[in-house]
């Protein structure tokens, strides 16, 4: 097991910059999630990782090793991919045990480490079958066994889940995380999906556009984000925005969002005074605003918006619940036991301890 070290890495196809100046560290023993959407240079730097791309600029470390210019086999890295890429001509045991016989192991070890492997993923009685009497997880765990089995210094994981249903990707996810713990490698996987990289990540690195906007422990990215498109990308439903000019009046700091006021009171006076009378971009999570008449009496720093319920998502354990305020929709997320009607006037309660503030020009957070 090895620390990870990018150092000011370029990579470019043609004239598009896919992935633009990153340097990052991940930890000997970490599970970090690169997190973004489609394109924005996740796999990229994943295959750069693995040697399987040279970038055109920047440096890759193993701990103290510069292993830039390597090629993949001189790397001990394992990759798993979202297609499993297991063989389908060769049995679970013969595709587990194939990077063992390629470096010439002998027999007896490539038998102790197969079924090691065979033993972790809970698939020891599948050793004989081939990949077509196989369901899709379990192709997956053969895929992950392939992985290990050569004990590698670091893991890497594109996007390994994609292919799997629902509930076996909830099931899955757990496995690999334990599957982790267990053999403390260091392990980076790309996702594209928040949930996965919340529950699975010790820290997530999330991208856009080729650059790193953010790295940190899941809590911070959902309750600290440092910019807009961070605070959109994670959370489900995706955090309210509009737009709003900041007022000062007698110490007291407002929020002018022309269909109503948030009364900030006098606790960001200080870190919002050299934006008075300027546009800011305003956050508010759905989980963070609740109606009146639910408001846990413990919710004490709070502002009102009132509006008319223009929709209502019953999903069950949640509701979510659009409120109009006139030019805007605001999406609230309160338990599913409640029920409102099309129409019905709400006053929504803001919980102003978790408001984000973003500069309009560079959207990133001020509060």
């Amino acid at each position: 097991m090895v620390d990870v070290h990018l150092r000011n890495i370029v990579k470019k196809f043609g004239k598009t910059i896919a992935v633009n100046n990153i340097t990052l560290d991940i930890n000997d023993g970490e599970f970090i999630v690169l997190l973004g959407p489609s394109g924005c240079g996740k796999t990229t730097t994943l295959r750069v990782i693995a040697g399987l791309e040279k970038p055109d600029q920047g440096r890759v470390l193993f701990g103290d090793r510069d292993v830039t210019l390597l090629p993949p086999r001189h790397r001990n890295v394992s990759m798993v991919f979202q297609s499993y890429a297991v063989w389908p001509h060769m049995k679970v045991y013969d595709n587990i045990a194939f990077p063992l016989k390629i470096k010439h192991m002998p027999k007896n070890e490539i038998d102790k480490r197969v079924r090691w492997a065979a033993e972790l993923l809970q698939i020891s009685e599948l050793l004989d079958r081939y990949p077509h009497q196989l369901s899709g997880g379990q192709r997956q765990r053969v895929a992950v066994a392939r992985a290990i089995v050569v004990e590698p210094d670091v893991l890497l994981m594109d996007e390994p889940l994609s292919n799997l249903d629902a509930l076996l990707r909830v099931k899955m996810r757990s496995e690999l995380k334990k599957l982790q713990r267990r053999i403390k490698v260091t392990t980076i996987y790309v996702t594209h999906d928040q949930v996965e990289a919340m529950t699975m990540g010790d820290r997530i690195a999330v991208m856009n556009a080729g650059k790193l906007m953010q790295i940190g422990t899941p809590e911070d990215i959902y309750l600290k984000p440092a910019n807009v498109f961070v605070a959109g990308f994670v959370g489900t439903p995706q955090m309210n925005f509009f737009e709003a000019t900041i007022k000062e009046i007698k110490n007291v700091t407002l929020l002018d969002a022309g269909d109503f006021k948030i009364d900030l009171g006098s606790k960001f006076v200080d870190i919002l005074k050299d934006y008075v009378n300027k546009t800011v971009i305003v956050g508010i999570r759905p989980e963070h605003m609740v109606p009146k008449e639910l408001m846990p009496p413990s919710l004490k720093d709070v502002a009102f918006i009132k509006g008319i319920i223009d929709f209502v998502e019953a999903l069950g354990s949640d509701t979510i619940i659009h409120v109009n305020t006139g030019s805007m929709i605001l999406v609230v997320k309160i338990s599913g036991s409640h029920r409102y009607q099309l129409g019905q006037n709400v006053s929504i309660a803001i919980d102003l301890d978790k408001i984000h503030v973003f500069r309009k020009d560079t959207q990133n957070a001020i509060i």
